[in-house]
């Protein structure tokens, strides 16, 4: 627990009741207090970082202004809502932030009346408000609902969507558009530089402030001139603005843009304008990573909390990494894509602003022709690779595999149906860590293996990987091919680049035993290596299967498994509904083996946040977990 004696306001804070009997002068002193509060946790126990620090005052300004809980505010993305968390009773649990059974690092309803909706991925708040808003409307009940969009969310289509449809409805939402110019990485396209023209217009904002003046006296005599004054609002800002404002232009009351960090000001004005009937958004310019100097200059390292560090210089506290260790999965891909697109001048590159997660930077270096990060937009995304593959390029589309599941339509629709030439890279896949339930790419084994045209692989190590990658981009494989691989690192030191044509289809055998065979896919096969080998010590003899592909089977290899074993055991780091052992389970029933199958893998349920093996252990297909099992299996087999 950090030291008392540093917060003067904020250790008397257990909720926004609490905020509101604090002088209005001094909510500066309660946002340095928040700011270093989140600074000196994360020293300590690393999370999401900069965007946090970017929204202090926002958070501040919002909880002081709003009745909440009764109030909703919807965060968009929720890795901005730290100071939210500490400002409504979290703050004594705040150390526990991302840790196994402590509180999440993204809003959630089940934790807090608070939070008023899950938050994992983005783009989701302006939709989600409008429903809030509406089901309030209908019950009659009066509320304030606002929406906090920002980090590169509103380059998404769900969020235009939203736009678009709110306006039709004229609920009562406040849209507060938390301009920061970056998601994890830049952000791109002409979204940011229309908000860019927006901010730096100088003749709009110096006639801005006297508009508002003038306007907000006459707003006070009632609705019908409301009305009027909003035409000439509008009227002036469109003539002294190179473009009509894109929010106006849609009916909705735009406000701004303000400085983000002047919590006096942001008071004042969220007072001024949260009871304005209809949809109104206020455009705030924020720093990500405000206050903290190492992370104001690098806000892509330091989105998240990259270790502990300190809090005066911001040196990373752990030993500088050894070029021994080995490497990270996105960083083979990495390496290997720079490496294949030098030789193959058809492969492009696609990721949804994840540049840096998916260690795309060192391919928009070298082929920035190449490279395309569309920002936030994974649908988009997946056509375009659709586009480019149906022109003759070889795309790579690059997604987390949490994210991919907000483009199921596209990979259906535009991508297998009609077979084109795309390889999907599904990064992050299986459990993640601390990002927990929304960030796990826990299914997508089970919602890609029903669509015809697809080929699903997962590597068991970074060799396969590369392998993988290699054999998907050859012209005679031009059909839609997923690669999903893991978080975290491979089995060897960093080695060099080297690629070899792998059979599709074709599973092999690693260990050939007696009686029970574990059968794999992914990474889990280097569990069942291990099992095998501690078995072997007890002179018990396994098999051990990695399968490379879940679709399609190597089905001369599973005749032979089920043809000469008593027991199978499945593993799969994805979901056991309807994952890769479900598709043992249906080539059993379809050739009428009479076999028993028990199957490891995440369970029929979402999982929290906690370390990787944490988590393993809680779904049960840690090492120990099965070790016991196979065990007793194996000694009633012998037994018999």
């Amino acid at each position: 627990m950090t030291e008392s004696s540093k917060y003067k306001f904020l250790n008397n804070i257990n909720s926004p009741a609490d905020l509101k009997k604090i002088d209005l002068r001094d909510l500066v002193v309660v946002c340095d207090e928040l700011r270093s509060f989140i600074i000196e946790a994360a020293s300590k126990n690393p999370g999401h970082f900069g965007a946090s620090l970017g929204v202090v005052e926002l958070t501040v300004a919002l909880h002081y202004t709003l009745n909440t809980p009764k109030d909703k505010i919807v965060w968009d993305v929720g890795h901005q809502a730290y100071g939210h968390k500490i400002l409504t009773g979290r703050r004594d649990l705040f150390n526990t932030n991302r840790k196994y059974k402590g509180i999440s690092g993204f809003p959630n309803p089940a934790e807090s009346e608070y939070d008023s909706f899950i938050a994992g991925h983005s783009s989701t708040s302006i939709s989600a408000a409008q429903g809030i808003s509406i089901a309030s409307r209908l019950i009659n009940e009066k509320i304030n609902t606002v929406a906090v969009i920002g980090d590169g969310s509103m380059t998404a289509g769900m969020a235009f969507e939203g736009l678009n449809n709110m306006s039709a409805y004229k609920n009562d939402v406040l849209i507060i558009l938390n301009d920061n110019k970056i998601a994890i990485d830049e952000n791109s396209g002409a979204l940011k530089e229309y908000f860019t023209d927006i901010a730096t217009s100088k003749t709009y904002n110096r006639v801005k402030e006297d508009v508002w003046q003038f306007l907000g006296r006459l707003n006070r005599l009632g609705a019908d001139v409301q009305g009027f004054t909003q035409r000439i609002d509008n009227a002036i800002k469109s003539i002294v603005m190179r473009n009509s404002n894109l929010f106006e232009s849609l009916n909705i009351r735009y406000f701004g843009p303000v400085d983000g960090h002047d919590v006096i000001l942001l008071t004042k004005l969220l007072d001024d304008i949260k009871d304005i009937p209809g949809p109104k958004l206020l455009h705030i310019i924020t720093t990500k990573g405000k206050g903290f100097k190492q992370a104001e200059q690098n806000q892509t390292l330091w989105h998240a909390a990259p270790g502990k560090f300190d809090i005066h210089t911001g040196k990373l506290l752990q030993e500088k990494e050894d070029v021994n260790e080995p490497q990270k999965f996105q960083d083979i891909f990495g390496d290997a894509i720079v490496k294949l697109a030098s030789e193959n001048k058809k492969i492009a590159a696609i990721t949804p602003a994840m540049l840096s997660g998916c260690s795309l930077i060192k391919m928009s270096k070298e082929f920035p022709d190449r490279c395309f990060d569309v920002g936030i937009a994974e649908q988009h995304a997946v056509t375009f690779a659709a586009g480019l593959a149906r022109n003759g390029m070889i795309p790579f589309c690059n997604l987390y595999s949490s994210f991919s599941q907000r483009a199921y339509d596209q990979i259906i629709h535009d991508v297998a149906l009609q077979n084109l030439h795309v390889v999907l890279c599904l990064d992050r896949a299986g459990l993640v860590g601390q990002d927990g339930a929304t960030h796990h790419g826990a299914f997508d084994i089970s919602f890609l293996r029903c669509i015809p045209n697809m080929v699903i692989s997962a590597p068991m190590d970074e060799f396969q990987l590369r392998n993988l990658m290699f054999t998907a981009q050859l012209e005679k494989n031009a059909f839609p091919f997923v690669i999903r691989y893991p978080r975290g690192k491979s089995t060897k030191p960093k080695s060099e680049i080297q690629f070899e044509e792998m059979e599709i289809g074709k599973g092999r055998c690693l260990i050939k035993g007696e009686n029970l065979a574990i059968v794999t896919i992914g990474t889990p096969g280097l569990t069942a290596l291990k099992i095998a080998a501690e078995l072997d010590k007890e002179n018990i003899k396994i098999s051990v299967y990695d399968m490379i592909f879940a679709k399609p089977l190597d089905e001369n290899l599973l005749h032979d498994i089920f043809s000469n074993h008593k027991y199978i055991i499945s593993i799969e780091d994805n979901s056991i509904a309807g994952g890769f052992g479900t598709s043992l389970l249906e080539f059993i029933n379809d050739n009428d083996y009479h076999i028993k199958l028990q199957r490891f893998g995440i369970p029929d349920k979402f999982i929290a946040h906690g370390t990787q093996e944490q988590l393993y252990e809680e779904c049960g297909y840690n090492f120990n977990n099965i070790l016991e099992d196979v065990k007793k299996i194996c000694y009633k087999l012998i037994n018999c």
